[in-house]
């Protein structure tokens, strides 16, 4: 039977076009509001807001977000090689930020410690370059503003250009100087793939690559720690390689290991460990996770105060943290230009972390987000805070997850966070001074625990899918050993490649009826499949393009068990010497073969079959090359009196053919070449002579 087409109505395009462009360029009153409506979505859910329903979950997990916030804001500014206090403006501002622009009502954004190790990653990079020395040691700045200049002993001065003076800036001014302009870059790139639309680039980045990404990252951001672990004095590693330059650095000076800090920081994890792990057993029965992180700080931050462990025994200190806020700066052009580079695979992490969790959460709890916003969130939750020395941020899967759990509704939780780390902002930021930096090492280490658990998952991952795993290797390995940047793109690259790989290498089969049946299935991989009698069904399981066209015969000839171009050469050959031997008069073939014997031999015996039917269900589209492999094939094949029938075609495929010529002039031969079923191929094959 024949399906008639639909006819179908010629879009004018350029009239679409037009009319989107004019809707678009008007402005009414109307369309402001909804403009300023969907840039701020805090004006469409508040004046909705519950508040007897909503307000005590908020609080409470905004209270519980904001006591783990603290310690870790503090932690993570060693991994972004930047004082305490910057990482706490950051997790204040970004709270703030995605309050008023998030679509997500549950996503936990602040500082995060993959995007701390990119950030920290280039301002090491750049202080070297620049001349200063990276020991963490250097002495503290203090809030009188001192950072902003020179003053600071031990460190080279560098000019910098700040709102078109020249400032002379020590090391700490520069080191955030090299973060807010890696910042700003980062939040308009990241506006900019909000205007353009560009958020379906978060599609190519795959959940094994990311996950690989994160693992490697974390391996880095362990090996980082380990030196403050155990309190020895090495160089900061830079460029790729650093894992393994810092392990051994690490061994080489194994020897110097400060016993204090080794003490404290055994007994940290152990703690740690112990009440996450009581934490992760019981949490059904716990109403909040228990601030572990935070006793722990208040804890060993007396106990090294009225030690003196400092003074004692040369532990190493967070030092001063300044209160109140330090006078906002428009972030440097000179030193956006040489982060340029460096920002664009902080903005894409950033943005896919932050899309991913807020989808999950808009699963789990029934919403719907809007991927284009959050990319202007994420965006203005790094440009707004660039100009208050703050640094990137993303979402956070930990923090997220101990959100939903406590009871979060909406973003007013995040107020509430942003509220509890103003207190300390304003008032209790100096208390820090004497915690010990291998503490906030520890707070970050097992913090891990959850990336690093993946290398358990890898036997499962590897069970479900080869291909993934060896994504998830490859990116984990180049993260780790090579530099974050590097496994990004390594991780991205082998992941396309290993699609293009399994469109170019297909799997193939050659298809037997199921008994009894009209349907037909993979001969080798079923059991009890007929054959059918001079018919030859060939499946291809991948688009037909220029890539895998060469496969694409060179399986159809295996399976078939035959070549028409050998084979066509071949009969040539023997027609050719039949002639010779007719000119001399010989009736008799050179074999000694009477001529009847001859004859025979121009048919092979191998050649049961009639006719091939390839079921074209699994191929979604044809190129130029595939419609001309078609035709080759069916040319071909003709000359050896085998026809070839397409089934299964779907309407791309078919318009590509039709365009392609395939079926011949006004389509006359479409009926005899075409067939909506493998069964009606089938069929209409047995009845060719």
């Amino acid at each position: 039977f024949f399906m008639e087409r639909k006819t179908q109505v010629k879009i004018n395009r350029k009239k679409i076009m037009l009319a989107k462009l004019r809707k678009s360029c008007s402005c009414t009153p109307g369309k402001m509001k909804n403009i300023i409506m969907d840039f701020f979505p805090v004006l469409q859910w508040l004046p909705k807001y519950r508040c007897k329903e909503y307000i005590w979950g908020d609080v409470m997990s905004g209270l519980v977000i904001g006591i783990i916030l603290v310690p870790q804001a503090i932690a993570y500014s060693l991994l972004a090689g930047l004082k305490p206090i910057y990482s706490l403006y950051t997790s204040f501002f970004a709270n703030i930020i995605y309050f008023l622009m998030g679509t997500s009502r549950h996503v936990s954004v602040g500082i995060f410690s993959l995007i701390s190790l990119m950030v920290g990653q280039v301002v090491d990079r750049e202080l070297l370059l620049a001349g200063f020395d990276l020991n963490d040691d250097a002495p503290p700045s203090l809030a009188d503003g001192s950072l902003w200049n020179g003053s600071q002993p031990n460190t080279t001065a560098f000019n910098l250009t700040i709102g078109g003076t020249s400032v002379e800036c020590g090391k700490e001014c520069y080191a955030i100087g090299i973060a807010t302009a890696l910042t700003f870059v980062a939040g308009i790139y990241q506006v900019l793939m909000g205007i353009f639309r560009l958020g379906f680039v978060s599609m190519y980045l795959s959940e094994s690559m990311l996950d690989g990404f994160a693992t490697g990252a974390s391996l880095t951001i362990l090996t980082a720690q380990v030196k403050y672990l155990i309190g020895i004095k090495i160089p900061r590693s830079q460029g790729h390689g650093m894992l393994v330059i810092t392990w051994i650095n690490i061994f080489q000076n194994i020897s110097q290991a400060n016993l204090c800090d080794v003490i404290t920081s055994a007994i940290c994890i152990v703690v740690l460990v112990t009440a996450k792990e009581l934490g992760d057993r019981y949490k059904h029965k716990l109403k909040f996770p228990l601030p572990t992180e935070l006793v722990v700080i208040v804890v060993a931050t007396l106990v090294s105060h009225y030690g003196n462990l400092n003074e004692l025994y040369a532990s190493s200190v967070s030092g001063a943290i300044p209160t109140g806020f330090i006078p906002p700066k428009v972030p440097c052009f000179d030193l956006m230009l040489r982060v340029a580079v460096d920002a664009l695979p902080l903005a894409v992490i950033s943005f896919a972390f932050t899309v991913s969790l807020s989808e999950m959460c808009a699963k789990k709890y029934a919403y719907t987000i809007r991927a284009n916003q959050e990319m202007f969130a994420v965006g203005f939750c790094n440009i707004i805070p660039s100009f208050f020395h703050s640094f990137a941020t993303s979402a956070a899967l930990a923090k997220t997850l101990v959100k939903t759990s406590t009871g979060c509704q909406t973003q007013v939780s995040g107020v509430i966070s942003a509220m509890v780390v103003l207190m300390v902002l304003l008032f209790l930021a100096p208390l820090f001074y004497s915690l010990q930096k291998c503490v906030l090492a520890c707070i970050i280490i097992v913090s891990l625990r959850g990336a690093l658990r993946k290398f358990r998952d890898v036997p499962a991952r590897y069970h479900v899918n080869k291909m993934d795993t060896l994504v998830w290797v490859i990116t984990m390995s180049a993260s780790a050993l090579v530099s974050t940047e590097i496994g990004l793109l390594v991780g991205i690259i082998f992941s396309m490649l290993c699609i293009i790989v399994r469109t170019q290498q297909p799997r193939t089969a050659l298809l037997g009826q199921i008994q009894n049946t009209n349907f037909y299935e993979d001969d080798l991989e079923y059991k009890n499949l007929s054959s059918v009698p001079k018919v030859k069904i060939f499946r291809f399981e991948a688009p037909l393009y220029y890539a895998n066209r060469n496969y694409f015969l060179k399986s159809l000839y295996r399976l078939t068990d035959l070549d028409p171009n050998l084979e066509a050469a071949r009969r040539k050959k023997y027609e050719k010497k039949e002639q010779q031997q007719l000119k001399k008069g010989d009736q008799t073939a050179a074999n000694g073969l009477g001529m009847e014997e001859t004859i025979m031999q121009l048919v092979p015996k191998q050649i049961d079959f009639q006719a091939i039917v390839v079921d074209c269900s699994s191929i979604s589209f044809l190129d130029t090359t595939g419609v001309n492999t078609l035709k080759e094939i069916l040319k071909d094949y003709k000359e050896l009196n085998i026809s070839v029938l397409l089934a299964c075609c779907n309407p791309s495929v078919i318009d590509s053919l039709k365009r392609g010529g395939y079926f011949g002039k006004d389509f006359g031969n479409m009926q005899e070449l075409l067939f909506y079923s493998i069964h009606n191929a089938v069929q209409f094959a047995r009845g060719l002579n």
